[in-house]
């Protein structure tokens, strides 16, 4: 019987030491895959939703780490030298979800690409950043369209057309 224990310590030793080799193998920080986005097993069921920031979002996966959650984003695509701006703020913008439905604010998140993961920092200046682009576009919805035509036709096919100033038709 003692022998037996002994195998199946062994066996769980040797599957935790697997997982653990993949998970790193993926690009993915250690700690504990606590949610994964669109995968049967472990469905990140709702959105990260703040409301003060009127964002919703779901990552890719979510790895815990002693109290810490970090973001993981992952691309299909090769790494560019450097992360591309606008999946850096869509890591960023995981990480203030984060923060406002958990508490806890990340201090980095990972782009996971197909030949490598890259660490990204959450830092302030970031956050300012994304606030930024968040503000920008949310004026951009709230402006009228700009006209770029003069064709009465094309007025009249555009959905726009009943909230804009300048409709021609």
């Amino acid at each position: 019987m003692p022998a037996v224990i002994l195998l199946l310590l062994l066996v769980g030793a040797w599957l935790l030491w697997l997982a653990h080799r993949q998970q790193a193998a993926l690009g993915m920080p250690s700690g504990q895959v606590v949610a994964i986005d669109d995968w049967p097993l472990r469905r990140l069921e709702q959105a990260l939703y703040d409301p003060a920031a009127n964002l919703a979002g779901r990552p890719d996966f979510l790895v815990q780490q002693g109290r810490s959650l970090i973001p993981v984003e992952a691309k299909s695509t090769p790494a560019p030298r450097q992360p591309y701006p606008s999946h850096v703020l869509q890591l960023a913008a995981y990480c203030l979800l984060i923060e406002a439905v958990y508490g806890e604010r990340p201090q980095w998140g990972v782009i996971r690409y197909a030949d490598r993961a890259l660490r990204v920092e959450y830092t302030p200046a970031l956050e300012g950043q994304l606030r930024q682009v968040l503000a920008g576009m949310r004026g951009d919805l709230l402006a009228p369209p700009d006209r770029s035509h003069e064709s009465a036709a094309r007025c009249r096919a555009c959905g726009f057309r009943t909230t804009c100033d300048r409709a021609l038709a």
